[in-house]
């Protein structure tokens, strides 16, 4: 199963959504030089989703590649996390970029703004014939279509799930909860045995704003409308916060998650601190030891409004239109797709799989956690574009691990706002972003 590092994956999704991010990359674009048609292969570029194992095992794939009738052959490059914004806005704005890529999750929304991408919907009718298209998990063909077609093929996933130790509720004689209010039932055991049942890390490089909305979704709620516009004040979204809050005044969070980054989560998870909480598929491998062992994945929640729900980062992957050939990049993401399972069944933390294919073999099905967050949890699970809609856009960027979301999260945990001007203040941030 994957190994990602959570204290990455906070930056992984939203390309440029920073201070300033966006209005660079306009003006990138803005003065990218027309040059001519690019020559050579197809220049395919790929961020390190894994281990030390996933990159080495990505290029070999990708070099395996040999086209037929003319088209061109591919190349490989492995693209750091580490400024990674800048490596692709500068890349494509003087067209010395990939013709296919995979990036942040909203990436392509935002390059498609400035045409730069190629349109999937040609390749994704070609699958139909060959089965490929009907392999996909359901529902994440959608979460890449926008009024112009699918920007991007869905590659990988990251959603945020509820783990727990497993001996640590066997200690404070509990079961896994499965619902709210059985959910604070556990927290008031695990309380009573010195443990947290609300584990979350809302400091610099966390996910704790990702674990908030993903009890929003839980409960109907969310961020954007249906015209995917900020709309955070609801009845469902108070009512999760106010869920929120009661478990942190009953003291079912650690004070200390307020600041904590997610390295500071792992040691509470570790020294049997944290017994429970909202976190990523990688996080038995991020912990180790006897403790990967103890981890379980529970079942999704039901909500006070009867619902279930939960949040989840489909990765994906793009074509660019400064490629030597539109046909040879789709022929080469055929290829890529049909030979890319052993990123999955050799097990280098690369997200959860998108494919049932994978999904469905014999080294992924070895690990229950991992089936079941496919099985049981992918199919209930929203992008930040929620309530109004699952597929992304661009302004979802202005609200993934952006100064706006910490903001929020540490508000409301510290109890410094109440839920209704936690909410008020993200709306106000959010609407002046997208100005």
């Amino acid at each position: 199963m994957p190994s990602l590092d959570h204290r990455a994956m906070v930056s992984r999704r939203a390309l440029l959504a920073g201070t300033g991010g966006i209005a660079a990359l306009a003006a990138l674009a803005a003065c990218a030089p027309a040059g001519g048609a690019p020559t050579g292969p197809i220049k395919f570029w790929n961020m390190p989703w894994g281990n030390t194992e996933f990159s080495p095992l990505d290029k070999e794939i990708t070099l395996g590649y040999s086209p037929s009738g003319g088209l061109p052959s591919a190349s490989y490059q492995a693209v750091q996390w580490a400024n990674f914004t800048t490596t692709f806005a500068s890349a494509v704005a003087s067209n010395t970029g990939p013709a296919v890529s995979s990036g942040s999750g909203t990436q392509a929304f935002q390059f498609a703004q400035q045409n730069h991408i190629a349109f999937a919907d040609d390749l994704l009718e070609s699958w139909k014939s060959s089965g490929l298209y009907d392999d996909f998990l359901p529902g994440v063909l959608d979460t890449m279509k926008t009024s112009r077609g699918h920007v991007a093929v869905p590659y990988n996933l990251d959603m945020r799930a509820l783990w727990y130790r497993k001996s640590l509720l066997e200690k404070a004689g509990v079961e896994p909860p499965t619902d709210w209010q059985s959910h604070l039932d556990v927290c008031e055991a695990l309380k009573k045995a010195g443990m947290f049942g609300f584990g979350i890390a809302a400091g610099a490089q966390s996910n704790g704003s990702q674990v908030i909305v993903g009890l929003m979704i839980n409960n109907g709620g969310g961020l954007f409308d249906e015209n995917q516009k900020p709309n955070c004040v609801t009845p469902e979204n108070l009512q999760a916060l106010d869920y929120v809050v009661e478990m942190v005044r009953k003291g079912y969070m650690d004070p200390g998650s307020v600041s904590y980054s997610t390295t500071n989560a792992q040691t509470q998870w570790k020294n049997d601190r944290f017994a429970m909480g909202f976190e990523g598929p990688g996080l038995p491998q991020l912990l180790g030891g006897t403790v990967a062992n103890d981890m379980a994945i529970g079942d999704p929640l039901v909500s006070a409004k009867g619902s279930k729900g939960a949040l989840y980062f489909p990765n994906n992957i793009m074509m660019y239109k400064n490629t030597p050939s539109q046909r040879g990049s789709e022929a080469f993401l055929t290829y890529y797709y049909k030979n890319m399972s052993p990123l999955w069944t050799r097990k280098t933390g690369a997200g959860l799989p998108v494919l049932r294919s994978i999904a469905s073999t014999p080294e992924f099905k070895s690990d229950p956690n991992a089936v079941k967050m496919v099985e049981v949890w992918q199919p209930i699970c929203k992008t930040l574009a929620a309530p109004g809609g699952n597929a992304l856009f661009a302004n979802v960027s202005l609200a993934d691990s952006t100064p706006a979301m910490s903001t929020f999260a540490q508000s409301l945990l510290s109890l410094k706002a109440t839920p209704t001007e936690a909410l008020t203040t993200l709306q106000s941030a959010l609407v002046s972003a997208m100005k």
